[in-house]
């Protein structure tokens, strides 16, 4: 079982990697690589009070495989934005690989994925606000690029309190 330990953090030249797509004969790993990334997630949220989703590649899993919990557990395999709306908006963005680190990005207000669940049922789902701009975070993890490489200006870093 992976742990904190066991997560990639900034500077780490595998989180610049662009992952492999997960395969259908992969799907019996994919329940572990699931269980792993939620134990991580779990001990971020106890030390540092944030994580509603990780990234395989973060754990050094180079696959293209998303879990998000929010109000439940999602599995996104293979994830695809097939629509990004036209509207963006400025956030400050965190991430598990540099928890105290906060970046400022624009991101955009809906999206729209096409993915397997964990069952390699392919699903759909229309995404807004929080929700959009945190898939669009993962996502970016799954093509090796961190926020701090979309950061609006030289200005855009500061330290979370």
């Amino acid at each position: 079982m992976k742990t904190l330990d066991d997560l990639l953090l900034l500077g780490d030249p595998r989180l610049y990697e662009v992952c492999e797509p997960v395969l259908q004969s992969e799907l019996p790993l994919v329940k572990d690589w699931v269980a792993d990334m939620h134990n991580v997630m779990q001990q971020i949220r106890g030390k540092y009070h944030f994580g509603r989703a990780i990234a395989a590649p973060q754990l050094g899993i180079m696959k293209r495989l998303v879990y998000m919990n929010i109000d439940r557990p999602v599995v996104f395999i293979n994830p695809e934005l097939t629509h990004l709306g036209n509207e963006q908006f400025e956030l400050w963005d965190d991430c598990m690989s540099f928890p105290n680190l906060l970046v400022k990005v624009m991101r955009y207000k809906h999206v729209s994925v096409k993915y397997f669940d964990e069952n390699w049922q392919p699903q759909q789902w229309q995404m807004d606000d929080s929700l959009s701009e945190l898939l669009q975070h993962e996502c970016d993890h799954l093509d090796g690029i961190l926020c701090t490489m979309r950061a609006i200006d030289e200005k855009s870093f500061k330290w979370r309190m």
